[in-house]
């Protein structure tokens, strides 16, 4: 007789659910305080005759969007990262050899339960400003790229708890029936299990590269030119107002909730179709 399928919702495997918190009442919310903020800003400065909030602020959005850029580009990177490392330490995780259970267990949850920024800190203090390669040849490594290490490390630790969630969500009944027909442990993993597995663990992907992307204005601290750190420069390059504050950081935040919200919208849509 067939085990008891093992059953889990792998679109709740500890992740901050941005799909489920994100929705358009916020993007409204946001963008009537942003438009509030403008118009606060304009009644301080249309006094003094100085440039308003807007007038500031839209000739510096090539520049804050350049920064920006930089975001997304450490987020598919540092993605993509975590999740060819994430794979294969959630594939080592359901291994028939315990030693390497307990190292891939050990390493999941040592990053999985670190907090980021204190793991940002040690890439970016750790880490060397060069690469050296053989022959002497040495390759800059810029602050950009640990911090993309950095962000990759604790996204890999879920999502190799993805994996394993999603491979052990598979009924015991298919393993049986792969094994009943001849396949062996890798055949049956590979041409079985996996393309069950991975539309499974599509939808918390999706979440754990929003809440990634939304964690990138961290490198900021280390001088890494974002959108948040072009953002401070254009308010210190404008004066330094106080009253530029709100307008820029609002800004900034439109802009993120524009490119996640999307994502957000999709995930929801993809946990009601593959929800087990």
């Amino acid at each position: 007789m067939s085990k008891k399928p093992y059953t889990i919702d792998v679109a709740r495997f500890g992740t901050a659910r941005i799909s489920s918190v994100l929705t358009w009442r916020y993007g409204v919310a946001l963008f009537a305080v942003f438009s509030a903020s403008l118009c606060v800003s304009y009644a301080q400065t249309l006094e003094a005759g100085a440039p308003t909030a807007l007038e500031t602020l839209f000739g510096w959005i090539p520049f804050i969007l350049r920064g920006f850029s930089l975001n997304l580009y450490m987020s598919f990177l540092a993605m993509a990262l975590a999740t060819i490392l994430g794979i294969f330490l959630g594939l080592m995780q359901i291994s028939v050899f315990g030693p390497v259970r307990v190292v891939a267990r050990l390493v999941t949850h040592l990053f999985r339960n670190s907090p980021w920024l204190v793991i940002l800190f040690i890439a970016m203090y750790m880490m060397p400003e060069n690469l050296r390669l053989p022959a002497g040849i040495a390759v800059p490594f810029p602050g950009w790229a640990k911090a993309t290490v950095a962000f990759a490390l604790p996204v890999m630790g879920n999502i190799s708890e993805i994996v394993r969630g999603a491979v052990r969500s598979i009924p015991t009944g298919q393993w049986e029936s792969a094994e009943s027909l001849g396949f062996t442990r890798p055949q049956t993993l590979w041409n079985v299990i996996l393309p069950q597995s991975f539309k499974r663990a599509i939808p918390p992907w999706m979440n754990w590269y929003a809440l990634l992307t939304l964690s990138t204005p961290m490198a900021s601290i280390f001088s890494v030119r974002e959108s948040v750190a072009n953002a401070q420069a254009a308010m210190e390059a404008s004066g330094g107002k106080p009253e530029f504050l709100f307008p820029f950081y609002l800004f900034l935040l439109c802009l993120f909730f524009v490119y996640i919200y999307p994502i957000a919208l999709l995930t929801r849509k993809l946990e009601k179709k593959y929800a087990i």
